[in-house]
This record gives C-alpha cells, structure tokens and sequence, in this order.
C-alpha cells in the first residue's frame, strides 16, 4: 500500500516514516510539507494513503482534500483534537494525535488493512448513530446562510464530491458530508438510496417510469429526474410492492 506522508514539520515526517518502517504493507512513497508539493506528489504517484497533517502554512489538510479529484484513504495526524469531528466528516479513517503512539499507529493501520468501515470509526468518536426520522429539524449551513429545514421538507440529496446538495423549496445548499454518512442516519422507511449519487425523498415521488437497463426513472415533485439504478430498482420495488 503506497501511503504519502504530509506535514510541515520535518522531524515529525521523519518520525512517523521511522514507526511506518514496522509495518510491511505500507510503503512511503513521498514526503511533502504543504498542500501545493501533496497534490504534486499524489498525482504522481497515486497513493493508497495519505498520513495528513491540518495546520500548515498556505493551504491547511482539508483545503487540500478539496483539489484532489479522487480521495486515497485518509488518516489525519495532528497535534489538535479540535478537528476530529470535521475529519470523519470527510470520510477520514483515523485521526491520530501528536506526538502518535506506537500502539495507537497500530490500531489504525490494522484498520486500514483490514478496510474498517468509516462509519465505525465515527461511532468512536461521536458515539452511537441516532437515525432521523422525517419530522426531526436539522440545521443546514452553507457559506454564510443557515436554514432550519424540517426532513420531510426536503426531497432529494446529490453527492458532489466530498459534498452533498440538499434539495428542498427554491434552496440547493452544499453540506460537507457524505452520501453514505446521511444514508445511515436517515430513516429508511421515507429516504431510499437510489444510487451511489442520490438518495430521493419517498413522499416527493410524483410518478416512475421504466429505464434503461432495468432501471427505472424517478419524476420528483419540485421538477428534479433521478434515475434509480437496476440493482436498487429490484430493492425499491420489492420495498414498495404490495
């Protein structure tokens, strides 16, 4: 596994390359100490692994996840635990605090080896998962505009990226999540999973038609087509047949 190491401070590079020589499976391939010379190196050598530092001079750990089109695995290594809850946002693996522990280095390589879902590692942090049921309110942020929206108001979530859209009224907000992330925290019942880009609010379905390749064509009530695709056509109308 081809990992990067990216962290201004030179001694703690040399440090984490000197605990990572322990572990076989994982190969440094490069050592970068900003974001400009990271994004250099991971498109050449397209990394597995990114062992990222946060505050660096220029662009910080999470502007940098932003200019890389297609994510390796993340695990942050900082000296603050400010950003643990913001890294799991972004789909992080780990987050390991300074100076790291040999014994905690081995935990989250053995989770990255053994490809632990995202989601469990979030669950350490924040604790269990609560699901949201259509009538709860969540608080939506995008830029310098906030909205206190209720579930069932909103009919359609599309990933972008590390982001997802959020559809509901006239408002398109962008929220740092992940559509995995929201697939286990909404209730199942009212939002369905139609593809790896979109999840559809049940109730705003207005009609459905037969697509392509056994999928089927969604119209949501706001004007908004989602396709769902074959393998979720089979589940959806298994779900919603009689």
């Amino acid at each position: 596994m081809k990992a990067i190491i990216i962290d201004d401070e030179r001694l703690a590079r040399q440090e984490l390359k000197s605990m990572l020589a322990a572990f076989d499976e994982i190969e440094v391939v490069a050592e970068c100490n900003n974001a400009d010379t990271a994004l250099k190196a991971i498109k050449e050598h397209n990394p597995d692994l990114l062992f990222l530092d946060i505050q660096m001079p220029g662009k910080n750990g999470f502007d940098l996840l932003q200019d890389i089109p297609e994510l390796p695995q993340v695990v942050f290594v900082s000296a603050y635990d400010d950003y643990a809850i913001r890294a799991f946002d972004v789909n992080a693996l780990d987050y390991l605090l300074k100076p790291v522990q040999p014994q905690r280095l081995a935990e989250a390589i053995k989770k990255i080896l053994s490809k632990e879902p995202q989601e469990a590692a979030l669950e350490e942090v924040k604790g269990a998962v609560t699901v949201l049921d259509e009538h709860d309110q969540v608080f939506v942020k995008d830029g310098e505009r906030c909205w206190f929206v209720k579930l069932s108001e909103i009919r359609l979530f599309e990933s972008e990226g590390n982001y997802v859209r959020v559809y509901f009224e006239k408002n398109r907000p962008l929220i740092l999540r992940s559509l995995n992330y929201l697939d286990e925290r909404l209730n199942q019942k009212t939002f369905f999973r139609a593809s790896r880009k979109h999840i559809i609010n049940l109730k705003w379905v207005e009609s459905i038609e037969n697509w392509f390749n056994g999928g089927l064509m969604v119209q949501i009530k706001g004007g908004e087509k989602v396709e769902i695709s074959r393998r979720q056509a089979a589940k959806f109308k298994d779900m919603m047949s009689l």
